[in-house]
């Protein structure tokens, strides 16, 4: 026992210096998506007043404000919900719209793309939580003068969303919520580049959580603060639903990410259910999308699939892959079943029947990564982007034309790496 205990210990170690060193390369716009290798790119479909080379994408964060010189947010948690605007835009200041809408639709470009984070504006920021309150009459109320500021920053931030939804044709919203390891910066960045390749249509948001601790307990650390967000990620899908201008919402969730967006979903969906409503109709989330899901499949079925998670929503689509090194770690070190490489053969017939009954549910198998890490797919992987972007521009179902995918077995499907690619 005291051998194996150490051997999953120094695994463990090489697990977290392999990852803690895993972010170092430079960041890029990713690479361009296998559906605009034959359909380019087009400027008509982008808005007019986005055709430049810089991106604006709103943010909410809970993580606390960094010392370090040339960061804003860092690992540490914060008791009130701050949000803003963060300016993406290139290093390469020579860089003309033209020049990156003929990259846009290349599959081996030839210019680098490389990212800066040119501006973070923070516009505002919410009560501490938790919130002080009083019992009157038998009745939990928050105070006055909280709800007063609360009220004042929904406000502010549903108005900058809407200036945004007025430019845009589609009147969505994407989140993104990111996982395990990931800066603020790195979180900007990627929803940066799906949102580009999104065709700049709907408002993109980003919810970074205090993720990104340092040392050799990092994944423990980021794990905890992913609990620790469940309110405030909340507050803000809350102060969403609200908003009668958006009409859809898509959530992309990654990694350990996945494990903050659906605790906090099923939350909500239980909250709305008890106070009488529908939660498909009332919280309108079209999709819910979760790539690499870094969750254990045995809690899946019991807090998810035997609360009737799924027909809250639109559609739910998991992306799997066999050969995420990342999770396949994480799932030897916690003898569980990771949901991120989940088979045909892990799940039973009554987990089937329940997955038939919704109808909503795709779990899809994508192709060996050229990562050797293999966990950052949904976006580096241009087969698996395309995938993900027709599936929200279009709200394709599996085996459309949209999303040509192979059917496999039950609600499992797959993609080669030549997906969306014409011959």
């Amino acid at each position: 026992m005291h051998f194996h205990l150490r051997g999953k210990f120094s695994v463990f170690i090489c697990f977290s210096v392999f990852f803690l060193s895993a972010c170092s390369s430079r960041p890029e716009l990713m690479p361009t998506p296998n559906v605009y290798i034959n359909t380019p790119y087009s400027e008509s479909e982008i808005p007019e007043t986005l055709r430049e080379t810089s991106m604006e994408l709103i943010y909410v964060t809970d993580r606390g404000t960094s010392r370090k010189k040339d960061v804003k947010y860092d690992a540490s948690r914060s008791a009130s919900i701050a949000y803003g605007i963060a300016k993406v835009d290139f290093e390469n200041k020579s860089l003309q719209w033209n020049e990156l809408l003929k990259q846009s639709n290349q599959k081996k470009r030839s210019t680098d793309l490389i990212y800066e984070l040119e501006e973070v504006n923070e516009l505002g920021r919410f009560p501490l939580s938790p919130y002080s309150f009083k019992r009157i009459d038998d009745k939990l109320q928050i105070d006055k003068g909280i709800l007063e500021q609360k009220s004042y920053h929904e406000t502010q931030l549903n108005n900058i969303i809407n200036q945004r939804l007025a430019n845009s044709e589609t009147k969505d919203v994407v989140l993104f919520i990111h996982g395990f390891n990931n800066t603020f910066d790195e979180a900007v960045f990627t929803l940066g580049s799906l949102w580009h390749f999104l065709k700049r249509q709907g408002v993109p948001i980003v919810y970074s959580w205090p993720a990104a601790a340092e040392g050799l307990t990092a994944y423990f650390a980021d794990k905890e603060s992913g609990q620790f967000t469940i309110f405030h990620l909340k507050e803000t899908l809350r102060l969403l639903f609200k908003n009668p201008e958006i009409e859809n919402i898509h959530i992309i969730a990654h990694s350990r990410g996945t494990d903050v967006a659906t605790t906090t979903l099923r939350e909500l969906i239980i909250e709305n259910r008890a106070s009488g409503g529908n939660p498909r109709k009332d919280l309108r989330i079209e999709n819910l999308i979760l790539a690499a899901p870094d969750l254990d499949f045995g809690i899946i079925k019991q807090r998810l699939m035997a609360e009737q998670f799924g027909p809250a929503f639109g559609r739910i689509t998991i992306y799997t892959s066999q050969e995420d090194s990342a999770l396949g770690i994480s799932q030897w070190l916690t003898n569980s079943l990771s949901f991120g490489r989940l088979n045909i053969k892990d799940v039973d017939e009554n987990e089937q029947n329940i997955f038939n009954s919704v109808g909503n549910v795709s779990l899809i198998k994508v192709p060996a990564s050229v990562n050797f890490i293999g966990h950052d797919y949904f976006h580096s992987n241009p087969a698996v982007s395309s995938d993900l972007i027709n599936l929200i521009l279009h709200n394709a179902a599996p085996g459309s034309k949209e999303r040509p995918l192979k059917k496999l077995e039950n609600n499992f499907w797959s993609l080669d790496s030549d997906y969306l690619i014409e011959h």
